[in-house]
């Protein structure tokens, strides 16, 4: 069972600006407690998103960064493009992390890209990464459910899986991107492409109401998915989804959903309750509610 834990998600898109030294901070406590796996950082324009201008930065002073095993957990970094690739590489990121939309107009309103050009960045990335000696994760957007009435099926997301196969790619998730999708279609759709790509690991990255997130989580896990994204506290949210209410799934609810199902995650209930209360206080200085309500409006 892996369980990635997303700071980056829920920071990137607060109106204050958390001080690198709190990032650090709280980033190094996360290891401490056994968190392995962390989406921390990104290299993007600083100037549409300025949270994570510093992500060298906060790099330089996770390089060395070790659990409380002594094990190097593995940091996770978002690009978009090449020069954010060169960034990562520079800065000692493990793992690389490519948001791939199926959907043309939101591929081309985030990133200003078509079909092709996007394909042709992807085999870029694990050309590179593979030299370099790092990971690749591709998120594929809006892999279960399109708003923009544009086609969308199972049968794209599968033919996307594919070709991240043939390119080279090993691990992939699959992005509720505005949150709409039922318990039900999360179940259905990774039902339907999981086994197309044997040698794959596919996750999910779901954005969900609170009341919804335990039934998405469950549904993903009881037809076979073993790799979880989440936000501590749900921090941080989606502005696409036209709903303030959908946002991250908390990763207590990702917890909580699989040790009803007694599945062992590697966090226990103390490190839990730390990393909840360190959360809770990082949201009380810099995501306020109106912050919230006015990025997710």
């Amino acid at each position: 069972m892996t369980i990635v834990e997303c700071p980056r998600d829920a920071w990137q898109g607060l109106e204050q600006i958390i001080p690198t030294e709190e990032k650090i901070a709280y980033l190094e406590k996360l290891i401490s407690l056994g968190f392995s796996h962390i989406d921390a950082v990104s290299f993007v324009s600083p100037k549409h998103v300025p949270q994570m201008a510093d992500s060298e930065a906060v790099m330089d002073k996770l390089r060395d960064a070790k659990g409380p095993s002594g094990q190097k957990p593995e940091i996770i970094g978002i690009v978009v493009n090449e020069m954010g690739l060169e960034r990562a590489l520079a800065a000692g990121v493990g793992t690389i992390g490519y948001p791939y939309s199926v959907s043309a107009y939101f591929r081309r309103a985030n990133a200003n890209m078509s079909r092709t050009d996007s394909r042709a960045l992807v085999e870029k990335l694990q050309q590179e990464t593979k030299r370099a000696g790092r990971k690749l994760v591709v998120y594929i957007s809006m892999a279960f459910g399109n708003p923009y009435d544009e086609p969308w099926g199972p049968e794209i997301v599968e033919e996307t899986l594919v070709w991240l196969k043939d390119t080279g790619v090993r691990t992939v998730s699959l992005a509720d991107t505005v949150g709409s999708a039922s318990p039900q279609e999360v179940a259905a759709v990774y039902s339907a492409v999981k086994d197309c790509v044997a040698g794959v690991e596919i996750g999910v990255h779901l954005h969900s109401r609170p009341e919804e997130a335990a039934g998405k989580v469950l549904a993903a896990y009881e037809v076979g998915c073993r790799r979880f994204d989440g936000a501590l506290t749900g921090l941080g949210g989606c502005p696409f989804a036209g709903d303030h209410l959908v946002g991250n799934v908390p990763t207590e609810t990702v917890l909580a959903a699989l040790a009803a199902r007694g599945v062992a995650t590697g966090i226990d209930a103390k490190s839990l309750a730390i990393a909840c209360a360190l959360t809770g206080e990082l949201r009380e200085k810099y995501a306020t509610k109106q912050t919230e309500t006015a990025k997710l409006n």
